[in-house]
């Protein structure tokens, strides 16, 4: 391969003096040879020396050494660029175009190809097409920036690199304002609106920026939100340039050891400039991006070990939208140690605690006026149903990993405030998915987790399957049990209050109704907005106030009764015993009077609960 490599070379030389000879005077002898890049010219001092003044003033120098080689070090554009120069001293024509004004204006500045040597000199040339031809033009503004890449900083000196940046910037301006004149329309009712159904014809320029290196794509993408465009075109522009850039990063894992490699060396250090730059040029509008485009960027931040800063800016910018996201843009993998969790729980929790500080900043803000209320169908409400939903499912596919600690379970669940919830029936989902996953769970931890149940706001099928499961605590499972017969009571006293209104006999107990809001109050408030929540919750204040008042005299009761049954069972029988409890407790009911027909023949199951019931409580009066 070498020795090929060098014949190339070989060849590549030869052609290229071939190429000098043939415009070149070969009547007249070569009296200098300048070398540019390993690359020889044979060629001659009058030409030369009349249109630039670095080869007059070098020529001058060596005058009495009367010098014939001359090497010109660093010259932009290379040999290929140095033979136009020199053909333009000779009066050969050639075309000056977009891909190569750039190299023109670089190299007239190097060789000082100016006015004050000769007039029409390369450099004004140049210069004249670079603003009168390239300038106009969106698409040869790119290429000359493409040509600038290779040419920094002294494109840059030159001020080629800033103008095609301004250019860009005020044709995709212009482009953008006659599209949306030509997308202006009247209504109906005689008014001018805008039609957006019709695509927009002004983002041409889109797909033409791709090509451009990051540093200079950074460049025009600030130029352009200083001159207006919409944020909604350079989001789409940030979109195209990242989906050309970054890559798959299967490269950039290990699968044998799990281990990191090095991100910063080669193309990965490329594609982390390139994420944390995009990161910084996003529009500050929320849905100027796809959420989804989003995530992506924050799984490569991850991946990439990208800043810190980068990092919690997509987390923000997520967060505060979070509400369209999916569960597939949740499931973050985990690039950590094999120990670790499959997926990244602490992002998605910095992510939920953004939401809620938007959310809240979002209440205050709407507070301010005092006749403005949050109902539940406002657009907030429905944003934290909808991640509420959202949050549920993902603890159900996060909940099976092994290595997922209870407390990054509890902290992801007890993330969104309880108005969130209407129902639990998501969140008693995955608590039983990670129990049943976590079977060596202890009795504490289990209670723990179980508190964030509200067995009030689970549904009928949620609350047979709770009452039946045998991996809750039995506590939990008293609580279904319990209100899961209050539940039925009310409805069956409802039911008889039906009854007794159709056939005349009066109009349903109020204590039937009363007990039936106090059990559903939880899930009514829970459907509210705090600032309609905080109402009904003093409210709901006044009337627990007065039910305990109830339960009091109701348990001085119970404890007279309890000193009885104690003299009762030193006195009779086990059998005679029991059927004096069960008459006692009978006129103790806690849930009020109910008819024969619905108490008659109670079932052997709800028997059970009732003496486990009466058991605990007398153990805990003991």
């Amino acid at each position: 391969m070498d020795r090929n490599e060098k014949q190339q070379q070989l060849s590549l030389a030869k052609s290229s003096r071939h190429r000098c000879s043939e415009w070149i005077f070969r009547d007249v002898p070569s009296d200098i040879t300048l070398e540019v890049s390993g690359t020889t010219f044979s060629l001659h001092k009058f030409p030369l020396v009349s249109r630039s003044g670095r080869i007059r003033k070098l020529v001058a120098e060596h005058r009495d050494s009367d010098i014939s080689k001359v090497e010109l070090l660093n010259l932009p554009g290379g040999a290929e660029t140095f033979e136009l120069a020199a053909k333009f001293c000779y009066g050969i024509n050639f075309e000056i175009m977009s891909i190569n004004v750039a190299q023109l204006c670089c190299v007239s500045d190097y060789l000082e190809m100016t006015e004050e040597y000769s007039k029409d000199n390369l450099g004004s040339r140049a210069e004249e097409y670079l603003e009168s031809i390239v300038c106009k033009n969106l698409e040869m503004c790119v290429e000359v920036l493409q040509q600038c890449e290779n040419l920094l900083p002294l494109a840059d000196e030159l001020k080629v690199v800033c103008r095609c940046i301004d250019a860009i910037a005020s044709k995709a301006c212009a482009e953008q304002i006659a599209s949306s004149f030509s997308r202006l329309e009247y209504s109906s009712s005689g008014r001018l609106h805008m039609n957006r159904q019709t695509k927009c014809e002004g983002d041409w320029w889109i797909e033409d920026l791709s090509v451009l290196r990051i540093d200079l794509f950074q460049r025009v993408i600030t130029a352009m939100k200083c001159r207006g465009v919409r944020p909604e075109s350079i989001g789409v522009s940030l979109v195209s340039y990242a989906q050309k850039e970054l890559t798959k990063k299967s490269s950039l894992w290990n699968p044998s050891s799990q281990t990191k490699v090095d991100l910063v060396s080669g193309s990965n250090g490329h594609e982390k400039l390139v994420v944390e730059t995009i990161v910084g040029l996003l529009p500050v509008e929320k849905l100027a991006v796809p959420i989804t485009f989003l995530f992506g960027l924050l799984r490569s931040a991850v991946m990439l070990d990208c800043t810190i800063a980068c990092r919690l800016d997509l987390e923000r910018r997520i967060g505060s939208q979070l509400d369209i996201a999916t569960l597939d843009d949740l499931l973050i993998p985990s690039f950590r140690h094999s120990g670790d969790t499959l997926f990244d729980v602490d992002t998605v929790h910095r992510i939920l605690v953004n939401f809620s500080q938007q959310d809240d900043s979002e209440e205050e803000m709407e507070d301010v006026s005092v006749f403005e209320s949050d109902s539940p169908h406002s657009p907030s409400q429905t944003a934290l149903f909808k991640v509420a939903k959202l949050v549920d499912n993902y603890l159900a596919e996060i909940a099976p990993d092994a290595n997922l600690k209870l407390a990054k379970f509890l902290v992801i669940a007890d993330s969104l405030p309880d108005h969130a919830r209407t129902l639990h029936d998501g969140l008693y989902r995955a608590i039983d998915i990670y129990l049943k996953a976590h079977q060596g769970l202890p009795e504490p931890d289990r209670k723990k987790l179980c508190k964030l149940i509200d067995f009030q706001k689970l549904s009928q099928e949620a609350g047979a399957h709770a009452a039946q499961n045998e991996r809750l605590p039995l506590q939990s499972i008293v609580q279904v049990l319990y209100f899961e017969q209050i539940r039925l009571r009310n409805s069956l006293c409802s039911s008889y209050g039906d009854e007794d209104g159709g056939g005349g006999g009066g109009g349903p107990k109020p204590t039937t109704i009363h007990q039936s809001w106090r059990i559903s109050s939880g899930a009514l408030s829970a459907a509210m907005s705090p600032r309609d929540n905080y109402a009904s919750l003093r409210r709901e204040n006044r009337e627990l106030k007065l039910e305990l008042a109830r339960l009091r005299m109701r348990l001085n009761d119970l404890e007279r009764e309890h000193v009885c049954m104690k003299r009762d069972m030193e006195k009779s029988s086990s059998r005679k015993f029991m059927t004096s409890f069960s008459r006692k407790i009978g006129k103790l009911s806690f849930f009020g009077h109910s008819s024969s027909r619905g108490s008659s023949s109670p079932s052997k199951h709800s028997y059970r609960t009732d003496s486990k019931v009466i058991e605990r409580t007398c153990a805990s009066t003991d």
